[in-house]
């Protein structure tokens, strides 16, 4: 008795809440008495069942949306308290200070100095050397950071990797102590700005053999002459590393060039497509003298630059790695923000499908670089490591930073909405720090046991 009149007493509210007009509508098409006859069959898990189907269920609350993020295997749990809490730090840091600005920077080819302070205020430069004013922390800690940078922008991460990764690394590894203690406090406060110059307007890849800028020792200087190309930082660095091959022994050689040497001049390079923000130069030496006291004491072969080379490397592929993330968020955004035929387009089976190749690659490109950084901090990091992982993070950027501005259609060509940046600077990242091809060898040759360089 109890159950018939608990569906009689659900039913007059029903009836209570029925437009009389709308019922009117509804009797001209089916029969009612018919319908309320078998609605009276229904045991009340059907009929809850009905009343769901039929919206009467109003304690019924949409889902909220679940959370913005790309870190879908959760590796940042893996970290330590104090290490998220840096990790946070730095993505408020560029989430902040460079978001706002960084489209406007972006389009006028101008670096914003006024970052540069509070930058160095994260005390995170230099952030795997011990001493000089370092923080002494891990590989894996440095790649999430430099993930976190390339996240909002893949500029200032380079301008970041060269001040902290190939100028003060070729000083932390290759100088002597005498060097380290004048340099990397000032360069870890980044007081003093360093620039790397290794590639050439004809050498690039084959910079182990072909480097043309030559070092000629007269007396306790060393007279230098050449050019270099695609030297970011350049512009306005206090200290530029480059790499010469003394003519007297053929050997590769590092030498700390001051800001005001004579005979040491850059020029702007204009018109970039990608990573705008960062001052690219052409550095041309001519008869610059630099004193025996500022060659890297340590560095006299090619060897000992290509150990530079291989640390700074996993930074570049944590760098793509960011810069796919970036790409991914903004778009997931996107798409659950913008309506398409009164939906969001996030909604639609063929767009969830770009976004979870997206982040399956995106998956993927974490794990393998957390793993670098691991074999780095366990002293096992290779070459044909360092290479695997920016030839495949690099090439799964650009597939990502693709779909994304797919996914936004004609808007993913548009500046405010972030992913046009993204797609154009995954280009350099593709091609700086070794081509896919070279690195593709360096793996190819210790795979196969035979190199097939020329």
């Amino acid at each position: 008795m109890s159950s018939v009149f608990s569906k009689i007493k659900q039913a007059w509210h029903l009836y209570k809440e029925i437009d009389i007009d709308a019922l009117n509508k509804l009797a001209a098409k089916v029969d009612l008495a018919e319908v309320m006859r078998n609605v009276g069959k229904l045991d009340d898990t059907q009929l809850a069942g009905l009343m769901k189907m039929l919206g009467g269920n109003h304690s019924h609350k949409p889902k909220p949306s679940p959370p913005i993020e790309g870190d879908f295997y959760h590796l940042g749990h893996m970290l330590t308290e104090e290490e998220r809490a840096l990790q946070l730090k730095v993505r408020a840091f560029m989430e902040t200070e460079i978001h706002p600005i960084i489209n406007k920077y972006w389009l006028k080819a101008e670096f914003p100095f006024e970052i540069i302070e509070k930058l160095a205020a994260l005390n995170i430069c230099g952030v795997t050397y011990k001493g000089y004013g370092c923080p002494g922390l891990s590989n894996v800690m440095e790649g999430i950071l430099t993930m976190e940078m390339a996240r909002v922008d893949a500029s200032i991460t380079t301008f970041f990797g060269v001040q902290s990764g190939l100028a003060m690394g070729s000083i932390y590894l290759l100088g002597s102590e005498e060097q380290k203690q004048e340099w990397l406090p000032g360069m870890q406060q980044m007081k003093t700005i360093g620039a790397f110059g290794l590639t050439e307007p004809e050498v690039g890849s084959g910079a182990a053999g072909g480097l043309t800028t030559t070092a000629k020792r007269t007396g306790d200087s060393w007279i230098l002459n050449g050019q270099k190309k695609w030297i970011g930082n350049a512009t306005f660095a206090d200290v530029t590393i480059i790499w010469a091959r003394d003519i007297d022994d053929g050997n590769v050689k590092g030498f700390l060039v001051r800001k005001g040497t004579p005979g040491f001049t850059t020029e702007k390079i204009a018109d970039k497509m990608a990573l705008r923000v960062v001052q690219n130069a052409i550095i041309t030496l001519t008869n610059c003298a630099v004193e025996e006291k500022d060659r890297l004491q340590n560095a006299n072969s090619f060897k000992d630059t290509s150990n530079v080379l291989r640390m700074t490397r996993a930074g570049v592929a944590w760098e793509a790695v960011g810069c796919a993330r970036g790409a991914y968020e903004s778009a997931l955004k996107y798409t659950k923000e913008r309506k398409q035929f009164g939906k969001p387009i996030a909604s639609f089976q063929l767009i969830q499908n770009h976004l979870v190749e997206m982040l399956s690659n995106l998956t993927a490109m974490q794990t393998m670089v957390y793993r670098l950084s691991q074999l780095q901090d366990e002293g096992k990091l290779t070459d044909e490591h360092a290479s695997l992982a920016k030839v495949f993070c690099t090439l799964r950027t650009r597939d990502i930073v693709s779909k994304a501005r797919e996914v936004m259609g004609g808007n993913g060509i548009l500046l405010e909405y972030d992913v046009a940046r993204f797609v154009a600077d995954a280009e350099a990242i593709y091609s700086y720090e070794g081509t896919k091809e070279i690195n593709s060898l360096i793996v190819g040759r210790a795979i196969t046991g035979f190199s097939a360089f020329v």
